[in-house]
């Protein structure tokens, strides 16, 4: 059973780029609704693509409209449940959260940090949760969730803002270690300077303490410090991972196969990497299959590949949350 569990709406920092990403999104699934009517880039088409992007800036992205998009997408591609998870870090009633554990100072790090959640966090958590309560009301197979980092000290302060929000499942993810954004592009240069096994280390210790601290679901991408291509040669990490799997099945938590990184980003492999499956699933860790989208044509993208990377790696199974409950499914149907 195909499923997509980890996608979201949007993301600034907005730019010119952005811009034309959005566009793009609108020509994709308006040419497949066969809603654009004059010549392809004819200035009567690109005159109708302004105003398809005009309603887009004016309804923003928690519209039915803009949701229903990723729901038609995904079900063209074979998906049969969703799952829903934007960045806490988007919404202000979390802003307090990130700016006690990222690093912020006037020091280089800090001040591209500082300018970056200034873009970010732009709006309240209640129109997102509104927006998939709507959907899940008009009948899309959908479930509400977060994607929430995870920050060493920062447990208890998280829980507590958590608590607050019904929700069906949170995935929690590690996108920081010691308050340095690693897969932001523009810090990329800090790597230059890591012990990488020390750093792996490091960030797999992070993940292990966000699966013990009751907070999560799931917990997103393991591996996500290859970003950039920086990895140690990988039979160096192999009893780090094992001590992730341990841990993740101790816990009870799940995690997925995330293509994201392998589409989108340098180092063009899934996590986590096939080596890391094969232990995941030799110690019966519970997995789901996501692709990270930021935009409604993106999902979906490369799970086909995902489901053969688990079959591979020894899984017949997947899950999916569904009103807090975890629900297991055969990968193929």
């Amino acid at each position: 059973m195909k499923v997509d569990f980890h996608f979201h709406l949007e993301e600034g920092p907005y730019s010119t780029g952005w811009i034309g990403r959005t566009a793009r999104v609108l020509e994709n699934v308006h040419q497949d609704l066969r809603t654009l009517h004059a010549p392809s880039h004819s200035l009567a088409w690109v005159n109708e693509l302004t105003e398809l992007l005009r309603d887009r800036m004016e309804t923003g992205c928690f519209s039915d409209t803009w949701l229903a998009y990723y729901f038609e997408e995904g079900k063209k591609r074979g998906i049969e449940r969703f799952g829903m998870v934007d960045h806490l870090y988007r919404f202000t009633e979390f802003r307090s959260y990130y700016e006690k554990h990222m690093v912020l100072d006037d020091s280089p790090l800090g001040r591209m940090q500082q300018y970056w959640l200034d873009r970010v966090c732009v709006t309240s958590i209640e129109p997102y949760l509104d927006a998939v309560r709507r959907a899940k009301a008009a009948g899309y197979p959908v479930s509400l969730g977060v994607e929430a980092d995870f920050f060493p000290g920062g447990e208890e302060e998280l829980g507590a803002l958590l608590s607050q929000y019904e929700l069906d499942y949170v995935i929690g993810s590690v996108h920081f270690v010691d308050g340095w954004g690693f897969d932001n592009p523009e810090a990329q240069e800090l790597f230059e300077n890591r012990d990488l096994v020390e750093l792996y280390a490091k960030g797999f210790e992070y993940v292990k303490m966000a699966a013990r601290s009751g907070l999560f679901d799931i917990i997103a991408h393991l591996d996500n410090l290859k970003v950039f291509n920086y990895r140690p040669d990988e039979s160096q990490l192999l009893p780090l991972y094992e001590d992730v799997a341990k841990t993740l099945k101790e816990a009870n938590v799940a995690t997925e196969i995330n293509t994201g990184l392998a589409y989108r980003y340098p180092v063009k492999e899934a996590c986590p990497s096939p080596s890391f499956l094969q232990i995941l699933n030799k110690h019966g860790v519970p997995i789901t299959m996501s692709s990270d989208s930021h935009f409604p044509d993106d999902i979906g993208t490369l799970l086909d590949e995902a489901m053969d990377l688990l079959e591979a790696a020894g899984y017949t199974e997947v899950i999916y949350v569904h009103e807090k409950q975890r629900i297991t499914v055969p990968l193929r149907d």
